[in-house]
């Protein structure tokens, strides 16, 4: 099996994704190839490596790491979307996991509202009600189905309306926890 290959010749699995560095990130180190929810079992390993991140890295840190995979992310999820040659894999969780570390970052530690946040994240990020899901149309229907020899701000530009929309639910997700807040 080469690195670039058709749609029709690849079904992701374990090997295939841990054979290079940018298949092993776009699906969240194995994560997304659960059978079932695969952007609920990528928020769940990003909330899980979360947990275990507060006790190594501070928040300047998780800020760094963010910010970089969301940056990073936008290559990667283009990439890897190019080599199965889909616009948008339900495989490839990164922007699930770096938008769900946003939300974690920024709101309050407490476990409850951390499990309000994710139910509402994924509820966000599967549903997409109306900016969200208005912003998903947008860029899907603006992305090339060229999947060969994409140039690299094509790459780029595929992976960000992979990655935006789950930053929008992360928002979303955001304002939401901050309202609950507020009437509590």
């Amino acid at each position: 099996m080469t690195n670039r290959q058709t749609s029709s010749e690849v079904q992701p699995n374990l090997k295939w994704v841990f054979q290079t560095a940018s298949r092993t990130i776009a699906f969240g180190f194995g994560s997304g190839l659960s059978p079932i929810a695969p952007g609920t079992a990528g928020t769940l390993w990003a909330w899980a490596t979360f947990l275990v991140g507060e006790y190594f890295l501070s928040t300047a840190d998780f800020l760094w790491l963010i910010g970089g995979g969301i940056l990073f992310g936008f290559w990667i999820c283009g990439h890897v979307s190019e080599e199965l040659g889909k616009k948008d894999f339900g495989g490839i969780v990164w922007d699930e996991i770096v938008a769900f570390w946003l939300v974690l970052i920024i709101m309050p530690t407490n476990i409850w509202m951390q499990v309000i946040a994710f139910a509402l994240f994924r509820f966000f990020d599967a549903v997409k009600p109306g900016p969200i899901g208005a912003i998903d149309h947008h860029f899907k229907s603006f992305v090339s189905d060229n999947f060969q020899h994409s140039t690299f701000l094509e790459l780029i530009w595929r992976g960000f309306g992979i990655v935006i929309d789950d930053l929008a639910a992360a928002f979303c997700t955001l304002l939401a926890i901050a309202l609950i807040q507020l009437l509590i």
